[in-house]
């Protein structure tokens, strides 16, 4: 990433990018490696990657050996580079919007996305789930991994307010929901739910930073903050809206299946 870029009005998960930070996950690597291991990934999947960002997850499914991988991806600096990770017949990454995949209908018996559908609008994230739907084979699996909101009564004045809170730090659109509504997102579209989990929306913080990334990773990390003012502002301003809000925020995973035509549920 370029470390000359514009960090006051950078999106945060790409200023974290561009310190080094490789896993951008609302529940680390850890949930990621569950959503994996619920999605049960073997050599006879067709598998469809929504937004893959840095490539970490393309290359813990990749090395599964699926029988087909796509990323779909519409950041063309990001694209560039999944593709150094992915190569091979049955392999490739596409320049495209997840809303409108041009790929034929039930593409896939696998697709996933991570922290993307948090920053959508309400119809923006009907509108992907809808094409994944279109994408899956009858039977087959979608992974969310997303930022959620809890406990799941929590008051609407709240939730607007740590929307604002967060958008303004991250410079993104930022809407969660709650384990609740994530879940009937999914329902609505003909899935039924075969996993859930949830962890600490922990980021920024320590342990976390160093399980995801490692003590070379994070003491990289920590040398280029230390080295560029603005970036360091902007981690800061972000980190100090995790904590607050702390409480309510956290990494959520759900998998699901896509119930045949005429399933009753």
């Amino acid at each position: 990433m370029n470390l000359q870029a514009d960090y006051k009005n950078m999106p945060g998960h790409w200023v974290l990018a561009s310190l080094g930070k490789k896993v951008l996950r609302p529940g680390g690597l850890q949930m990621t490696r569950q959503m994996l291991a619920d999605l049960n990934i073997d050599e006879q999947d067709e598998v469809i990657e929504f937004a893959p960002g840095l490539g970490v997850t393309a290359q813990i499914t990749l090395r599964k050996n699926p029988l087909k991988y796509v990323a779909i991806e519409q950041n063309e600096e990001a694209a560039g580079i999944v593709r150094s990770y992915v190569n091979g017949n049955n392999r490739d990454v596409l320049i495209a919007n997840a809303e409108h995949v041009p790929l034929p209908d039930a593409s896939a018996t696998i697709i996933y996305g991570e922290a993307m559908l948090t920053m959508q609008t309400p119809a923006q994230k009907s509108r992907i789930i809808a094409e994944a739907k279109r994408l899956l084979k009858p039977g087959g699996r979608y992974g969310i991994h997303e930022m959620n909101m809890a406990p799941v009564d929590l008051e609407e004045s709240a939730r607007k307010e740590i929307r604002q809170h967060l958008a303004k730090a991250i410079r993104v659109n930022v809407a969660p929901l709650t384990e609740e509504e994530w879940q009937q997102l999914l329902i609505q579209q003909g899935f039924k739910i075969i996993s859930v989990h949830t962890a600490p929306m922990h980021l920024l913080h320590l342990r976390r930073l160093i399980q995801d990334e490692g003590l070379k990773g994070v003491l990289k990390i920590a040398g280029n903050i230390v080295k560029n003012r603005q970036a360091r502002d902007r981690v800061l301003t972000m980190r100090k809206q995790f904590v607050k809000h702390a409480a309510h925020l956290q990494g959520i995973s759900i998998v699901a299946e896509l119930l045949p035509v005429g399933h009753t549920k």
